[in-house]
């Protein structure tokens, strides 16, 4: 009893039930507006539910890369840009003939731009993709696009990663590492970078210059080009391999190793990455996007040349298309013209979580990101999954 009596007389519990009172004596009166509360003001500006932006400027690198630098759409109700972190990236909602495609690009600018009211993605033509070719051809100054807020956890946390990342960039995946880079040197990230960049020749090595221009300013930073098909000075040749990365790596302290490429080239790298016996928690992966060629693992069990019919109902519609076994459940639906939810592509965030109403599908394990409590109940993520029948799935409608 006396224990409860020092109790009450706290600060804590004075301001408990001071709290306690305030909602007991509060008026039953719906609130209006839940953005009226400083709170959720502030979720609602770093976690929007959609930003409109248009193009501010257009970097052309080669015919089939480019950087477009993006401001606020202040006529389409976008003031300011959503703070994000380095290393993640933006799903633009893109218009094709009629049809929705979403697509995740990595942000190549540093938090810091978001102050200038710029934000860069660059984009590298994909063979056969549909957006990437779209956007390349077909952006100009000026024009509107719809993004998502910033996503992705492909970014430095100083109580999980090592005070040295090792960065392993193929193709365009050097996107997230500029970014990273430019916030060491501008103080916003406490780490150094060095960073492994595979290209075929040093003319594909965009960004190489930046790199430099930052090593020169902060020796934390550390860019080495390595080509697979040229030899030139000052440059590894051949493949990222464990010889390699050893190399570059601290002997003497830990290090993290972050990859973004391709999916040929996680698929080497993890191979030379197992043999370095680092602890699972210093490997870092970003999202590779689509999954192809799920014939290539070998628990494939389906017959790749069959086509099947995948029945699709979204709140209370129904409708019905044909899916070939070699084409994942998402692609199938945007190919339809049918507006189905996706963010990362690659099986990882949840965004296109659907349930599986009948039917059976494969889905890659190294890609499978789902809850056992979803495989438990019978959801997939239809980006990462391919009809091994026909199938009936219920899809959540888009949230704009």
């Amino acid at each position: 009893m006396q224990n409860m009596e020092s109790l009450k007389n706290t600060a804590l519990f004075k301001m408990m039930y001071g709290r306690v009172n305030a909602v007991k004596n509060a008026p039953a009166v719906a609130v209006k507006d839940l953005y009226a509360y400083p709170a959720n003001k502030m979720a609602l500006a770093l976690h929007p539910h959609v930003q409109f932006l248009k193009v501010k400027e257009i970097i052309a690198h080669s015919d089939d890369f480019k950087s477009f630098i993006f401001e606020p759409d202040a006529a389409k109700g976008t003031k300011k840009l959503a703070w994000f972190s380095a290393g993640q990236y933006l799903v633009l909602a893109v218009n094709v003939n009629g049809k929705v495609y979403n697509r995740p690009y990595s942000i190549a600018s540093s938090p810091r731009d978001t102050l200038k009211g710029e934000i860069r993605i660059s984009i590298k033509r994909v063979e056969g993709g549909i957006v990437s070719g779209h956007l390349l051809d077909t952006l100009r100054v000026g024009d509107g696009v719809i993004a998502s807020a910033p996503l992705g956890e492909f970014t430095y946390e100083p109580l999980r990663d090592a005070k040295t990342v090792i960065g392993i960039a193929g193709g365009s995946g050097i996107t997230p590492f500029r970014s990273l880079a430019k916030a060491i040197v501008e103080g916003d990230e406490d780490c150094s970078l060095t960073l492994l960049y595979g290209s075929r020749t040093l003319d594909d090595a965009v960004f190489s210059d930046d790199f430099k221009v930052w090593a020169e300013k902060d020796s934390r930073i550390k860019i080495v080009n390595v080509l697979s098909e040229q030899k030139a000075e000052g440059c590894e040749s051949g493949f990222i391999d464990a010889a390699l990365i050893k190399k570059y790596a601290p002997t003497d302290a830990p290090y993290s190793i972050f990859l973004c490429g391709p999916q040929a080239m996680y698929e080497f790298a993890d191979a030379e990455i197992a043999t370095l016996g680092l602890r699972r928690k210093y490997v870092r992966h970003e999202l590779f996007g689509e999954y192809f060629h799920p014939e290539k693992n070998a628990d494939y069990t389906g017959d790749i040349k069959s086509t099947f019919r995948l029945t699709v109902r979204i709140k209370g519609k129904e409708r019905t298309i044909d899916c070939p076994a070699d084409t994942s459940l998402l692609r199938a639906m945007e190919d339809a013209g049918i507006p189905a939810p996706s963010d990362c592509r690659s099986g990882r965030c949840g965004w296109c979580r659907s349930r599986l109403v009948s039917g059976e599908v494969y889905t890659p394990a190294s890609v499978d990101g789902r809850r056992e409590a979803d495989k438990s109940f019978g959801y997939i993520h239809p980006c990462c999954s391919f009809p091994l029948s026909d199938v009936v799935l219920d899809v959540p409608p888009l949230p704009y």
